[in-house]
């Protein structure tokens, strides 16, 4: 039922929700989009317009899928210690399988909107402390198995064990409880306001599984594709589920993934016919599948980012002199322009990109400085000292920024070895276990989960081991603040703290590059979110054959 007010229970409708969260993303406070709402009287979600928002999230008019065909892709890393938990996903191809294999309650547009998947509707209450979510009525798992509320309960509260290994513990510490309504409806009930989270819940960390779930060898979920076979670091097998809740999907019959963390290996296998589509290219690769006729080239800016990592845990980043003194190291439009060939923008040290609304344009761009650099280097206690410094393919860019960076510092008196080390293990074996090295961070839907995943003192992949219980407390707030203005200053001053005081060096934005066969179709929709259209290509390209 469609209501034109708040519910006796402070909730809205599903509907009316939709358009509220919508709103609230474009930057009015929920009491403003409550306000508008009854203003404007709308009700149903999708017939109706904000006034003077933009009707970007309307679907777009594609050309008609083809059924069938099989495809293989190729993803820039993989490892044996890689899993189908997908609580403990870290790259690019262990969050494909996600979206390929399991669903979320909600999932994401182009405009990175969270819309409803397993959930048919959702709704919270006047001040986004507790939520509700409807199932959709007959969803069934692969083994046959119907989807329940204790499966949304088991899969989310999960999380919250240390013992699982969660990569997202630090964001569900924020869900106190999640209780059953019915057959259908889950409640969830938040430790603090959140009006992200559906956004959260989106991510492929937090996909459904079956009740109980320990061993996930096989993969079973409810996604567009049953899993056939996984050889941890070797390949990975999908199959269409034929049974899916989504009618007219998935396209493709199966979808073989595998990792190759050699670059001029992935570009051969893509010109050769072996696989059909990689990701992780550099713009000289970029330019060169450009010249063929037989494969396409596309980019895409989502905020993904290479960083210096230096950890403030150890010398010697412990001096922040040395920290500030590396940033200042950085000919940024050097690396955009000779490393990255263009296929990025300038950043500052902070790790929110132009493109969200809560970006702070008001820090001054730090330039390249090495005469300032070399007089913070000797404060610090360093100049003239060797420093090592790991690099490797798995991280973007990391070798020709480590290249320009050992330049820049032999003009500053410093002396930077380069520690190559391969692709193959990095994330697990030498990514935030080094003084100083460099991390490779995909995009978030939202600036809240990206701080909170890598940046919060408590988050897992708090890369330079930076704590400060001031942005801790801001993060949190943040949430709930229904103030635009107030909401913004503090994004502000959590991008400043960053910008001044932790251990990470963000020179430039990365644009997401990756090469496909000309006969993939769909290619055209972009989820901002990383390659592989957001991780989501599975369910939503086709074969041309």
């Amino acid at each position: 039922m469609t209501h034109n007010k708040q519910g006796d229970d402070g909730f809205v409708s599903p509907e009316q929700s939709l358009q509220v969260y919508r709103a609230m993303q474009a930057g009015l406070s929920r009491r403003q989009a409550l306000k508008m709402l009854g203003a404007a009287g709308i009700v149903a979600a999708g017939s109706g317009m904000w006034p003077g928002l933009s009707r970007g999230w309307a679907a777009q008019a594609q050309p008609e899928p083809k059924r069938g065909g099989r495809i293989r892709m190729a993803a820039h890393s993989s490892s044996s210690s890689e899993s189908l938990d997908p609580a403990k996903g870290s790259t690019a191809i262990d969050y494909v399988r996600a979206y390929t294999f399991y669903n979320g309650l909600t999932r994401f547009n182009e405009q990175l909107e969270p819309q409803p998947a397993l959930a048919e509707t959702f709704e919270s209450s006047d001040n986004g402390d507790r939520w509700v979510f409807t199932l959709r009525p007959e969803v069934t798992f692969h083994d046959g198995k119907s989807l329940t509320p204790q499966d949304v309960i088991y899969s989310i509260m999960r999380h919250k064990d240390p013992g699982v290994g969660s990569k997202v513990l630090s964001m569900v510490e924020q869900i106190g409880s999640i209780k059953a309504l019915d057959d259908r409806r889950i409640e969830f009930n938040l430790t603090s306001p959140n009006i992200e989270l559906p956004s959260i819940l989106a991510i492929s960390h937090l996909v459904i599984v079956p009740d109980g779930t320990t061993d996930f060898s096989k993969g079973i979920g409810t996604g567009p594709f049953k899993c056939q076979e996984f050889s941890p670091g070797v390949r990975s097998v999908a199959v269409r589920n034929e049974s899916y809740w989504r009618e007219g999907y998935p396209h493709l019959d199966a979808i073989e993934m595998v990792g190759i963390s050699d670059e001029s290996a992935r570009v051969n296998a893509l010109l050769s016919g072996d696989v059909q589509m990689i990701n992780n290219l550099t713009g000289r690769n970029a330019d060169r599948i450009k010249q063929g006729d037989g494969h396409r080239v596309k980019a895409t800016n989502s905020g993904n980012y290479t960083d210096l990592i230096m950890r403030v845990d150890q010398q010697p980043g412990s001096r922040p002199e040395f920290v500030e003194a590396m940033k200042y190291l950085f000919d940024r439009e050097q690396i955009k322009h000779v490393a990255l060939r263009g296929y990025g923008e300038i950043a500052n040290d902070q790790p929110i990109a132009p493109s969200s609304p809560y970006y702070f344009d008001g820090l001054p761009q730090r330039e390249y400085d090495p005469e300032r650099a070399a007089a913070l280097l000797k404060k610090a206690g360093v100049s003239g000292a060797r420093v090592p410094i790991v690099v490797s393919p798995a991280a973007n860019y990391s070798e020709e920024m480590g290249q320009l960076l050992q330049q820049s510092a032999a003009q500053a008196g410093l002396n930077i070895n380069l520690n190559r080390v391969p692709g193959d293990g990095y994330w697990s074996n030498h990514w935030m276990k080094h003084p100083l090295g460099f991390g490779n961070i995909n995009a978030r839907p939202t600036a809240n989960i990206l701080l909170s995943q890598f940046f919060a003192s408590k988050a897992p992949w708090n890369e330079s081991g930076w704590k400060n219980e001031q942005f801790d407390q801001l993060l949190v707030a943040s949430r709930s603040e229904p103030d635009v203005a107030k909401r913004k200053q503090m994004y502000a001053d959590m991008q400043t703290m960053i910008h001044n005081e932790s251990g990470i060096g963000i020179p430039v934005f990365l644009s997401d590059v990756e090469g496909y066969d000309a006969r993939i179709g769909g290619m055209d929709q972009t989820i901002p979110l990383g390659s592989f259209m957001g991780y989501m290509c599975a369910e939503n390209i086709w074969w041309n054959a």
